[in-house]
């Protein structure tokens, strides 16, 4: 049965509720609004609310209920696709920007604990979850496979660099190993393949060659602990046998690093900090957790754009006494070569940037005099 996309109430009679019938959206901002005594806090606190509060505390264990106050019933016919409700004091007038509704309620520490425990990050670059593996889950999940599947365990030792690697295949073949796989083609290491120092290449080591069956976990025990070693915690699975319609041998990525398998992406490991917007380690960067910043309305700061820089084309400027913003406007027009008696809207992008955000790192010599003394800066 599909949810209902409303909360249905029906005969509401409590106290100066007469016999009220409403739908409210689910999952919306809903705003009761109306005189003193018309019944607003009736139908959201006395009928919606207790109704929700008393069904979610009768849900619960009767030893959890002991601890909790179980609201009366009120006087409604029914109310249909109601949730477990919450209800702040209308008194709580906190104007701290980072009070929200989770933090009073403190539902936002219980949510910042789910999430760390059960969330599952996926790589921004890849979209592949970003998760690690201990040896033995890397070894469960290569004997999941049917048995007589066959694998290629490869160390990924080289993803998109440019060089030669001479050293590198005479240190693999001094340290026992046989084969690589560069830029996808197998090469004995006795006779390696020469590489352009100008392309960029892919190089993985042949660590073992695994045919899946019983009694083979301390073997790949040992093989997935050599590869992870080669390659910094990453190790690939690949089938030996191409299916029907294949062109690309399938793989399996193993990661015993909190990163991205292929692109290398990592983030520390979730925890319920890097889900407060109170706490710098969760917090966005750009906004410091407040979901707002502060920018520049060009619109206000130039309303007529059909004036000029020197007859108050820059609003805030407009009726100051000082020189400094004229001999500012001086400076810029004698550097960048545009003239302070054209119309705002007739001087290009490039100098409405440069006069709102600056000139970046152009330094451009300012000269002040202010009838006493005079100076220059840069």
């Amino acid at each position: 049965m599909a949810e209902s996309p409303f909360i249905r109430v029906r005969g509401a009679k409590e106290h100066n509720l007469k016999n009220v019938d409403v739908d409210i959206p689910r999952g919306e901002l809903v705003v009761m609004t109306g005189l003193s005594g018309s019944g607003k806090s009736s139908l959201a606190f006395d009928t919606i609310y207790a109704e929700g509060q008393r069904r979610y505390v009768e849900s619960l264990s009767a030893y959890a209920r002991q601890f909790l106050e179980l609201m009366q019933k009120p006087d409604v016919e029914s109310i249909e696709g109601l949730s477990p409700a919450i209800s702040i004091e209308q008194k709580t007038t906190s104007r701290n920007p980072r009070s929200t509704v989770g933090t009073v309620t403190e539902i936002y520490d219980y949510m910042r604990l789910l999430w760390a425990r059960v969330g599952v990050p996926y790589s921004p670059a890849t979209g592949l979850p970003i998760e690690s593996q201990t040896v033995s889950q890397m070894v469960d999940r290569t004997m999941d496979l049917p048995e007589g599947t066959r694998l290629y365990l490869l160390a990924p030792i080289v993803r998109g660099r440019k060089g030669e690697y001479r050293k590198e295949f005479a240190e693999l073949l001094k340290n026992g190993y046989q084969r690589v796989k560069v830029d996808g083609e197998f090469h004995e290491l006795e006779n390696p393949p020469k590489l352009d120092k100008k392309f960029k290449h892919d190089i993985d080591v042949v660590v073992d060659r695994i045919v899946v069956r019983e009694g083979m976990e301390q073997r790949l025990a040992e093989s997935f602990e050599t590869a992870i070693g080669l390659a910094n915690g990453i190790a690939i699975g690949e089938y030996a046998d191409l299916e029907e319609g294949e062109t690309e041998p399938k793989r399996i990525t193993y990661s015993a690093n909190f990163a991205c398998p292929v692109s290398g992406f990592t983030i520390p490991e979730i925890e319920p900090r890097l889900f407060s917007f109170n706490n710098p380690f969760g917090a966005c960067p750009t906004c410091d957790g407040l979901g707002e910043q502060l920018k520049v309305d060009v619109g206000l700061v130039v309303p007529d754009k059909d004036l000029d820089l020197l007859n108050g084309a820059i609003a805030p400027w407009a009726k100051s006494t000082s020189p400094y913003q004229t001999q500012t406007l001086q400076a810029l027009s004698a550097h960048y070569r545009f003239d302070l008696k054209k119309p705002w809207n007739k001087l290009s992008e490039d100098i409405h940037q440069m006069i709102l955000f600056g000139t970046g790192e152009e330094e451009v010599n300012f000269v002040y005099d202010d009838g006493m003394r005079r100076y220059e800066v840069k």
